[in-house]
Order: structure tokens, then C-alpha cells, then sequence
């Protein structure tokens, strides 16, 4: 998987202190008590599991499949629930967790979502943002890197399903069809 790789973009030990700091801020700013975390599949499950465990309070866990990008190297548009079950977040303030904040679709359509089905409040945290105009107007609250408009994998990114499990965000090398 190495070799499909251009150049390493954040390597772990970086992901790592940052996690650190994300954590605290989380910690700061969440009202007391548990926290409810709904976790976006598959792209945030390292992030949120490496995150999580710095988070040192009571955590309730959901996670939502939704789909954006369909196997390809930019977003299809349209954000698909590929869940039946909704978790019940009706009067809870709530930590959505996401890897990227690319378009801003996502994250917007599933914040809206949450708050339809009667959140109190939705906190957003991604580990990548791109700095570029979004689709939608939408802003995390935390963000681990800003990072320029390029196909990422690693660290939970995947493309075609491939690479998540990289310990670093790496810039994949254009496809050689």
C-alpha cells in the first residue's frame, strides 16, 4: 500500500499531539456529564477511537453509515443514510464525529438530521478539513488539520475501501488507468 502513496501528509506521531489537543478542547467546552457521540462509518472510526480514549468522561457511542462518495475521488453530491435504525438523541447535546470536511454536505445534511430528529445541540469534530469552498455553509467546531484540496487516504480514508488502515494521511497517487 505504501507505493500507492505520493508523500506522507501527516504522519502519526503529528495526528497523535493533535488528538491531545482536540481532546482537551472537547473536554473544555462539552456541558458536564456523559457524552452522546455518533461516529460517521467507516472514514471516522480511527479518528474516533484514537480521540475517544482521550476523552475522560462517561461516553454513549452510536454510529451512523452514511455514503458520499460511492468509491470514487470526489463527493457523488447526494448524502445517503444507509442506516434503518436512528439513534434516539431527542433532548441530548451531541459530538458527530466525521474524517473530512470536503463539500460540506455530510456533515450539514446529517447535523440537520440530528437536530430534525430533536438534538439539543450538534458539536462537530473532523481530523481533515480542506480549505476550499464548500457546497454547503458548515463549519466544524473542531478540526485537526486543514489541509489543501487533495484525495487523501489513511488514518480511516479510504479509497475503494483500501488504505484505512495506514497509521498517517498520505496523498494517494493519481489512479494509472
Amino acid at each position: 500500500m505504501r507505493d500507492d502513496i505520493e508523500r506522507i501528509l501527516i504522519d502519526e506521531a503529528v495526528i497523535e499531539k493533535r488528538l491531545d489537543a482536540i481532546a482537551k478542547e472537547i473536554e473544555r467546552d462539552f456541558p458536564e456529564g456523559p457524552m452522546l457521540v455518533i461516529i460517521l462509518l467507516k472514514g471516522a472510526l480511527v479518528f474516533a477511537a484514537d480521540l475517544l480514549r482521550r476523552v475522560p468522561r462517561p461516553l454513549e457511542i452510536e454510529c451512523l453509515n452514511v455514503a458520499s462518495y460511492h468509491g470514487g475521488m470526489e463527493s457523488s453530491g447526494k448524502v445517503n443514510f444507509l442506516d434503518r435504525h436512528f439513534p434516539d438523541i431527542r433532548g441530548r447535546h451531541v459530538l458527530l464525529l466525521d474524517d473530512i470536511l470536503d463539500t460540506g454536505r455530510t456533515l450539514h445534511a446529517v447535523s440537520n438530521r440530528l437536530l430534525e430528529e430533536g438534538a439539543l445541540a450538534v458539536h462537530t469534530a473532523v481530523l481533515l478539513a480542506k480549505e476550499k469552498e464548500r457546497a454547503e455553509e458548515v463549519q466544524a467546531d473542531y478540526v485537526g488539520f486543514e489541509i489543501g484540496d487533495e484525495f487523501v487516504v489513511g488514518y480511516g480514508l479510504d479509497y475503494k475501501g483500501r488504505y484505512r488502515n495506514l497509521p498517517y494521511v498520505g496523498v494517494l497517487k493519481p489512479p494509472s488507468d
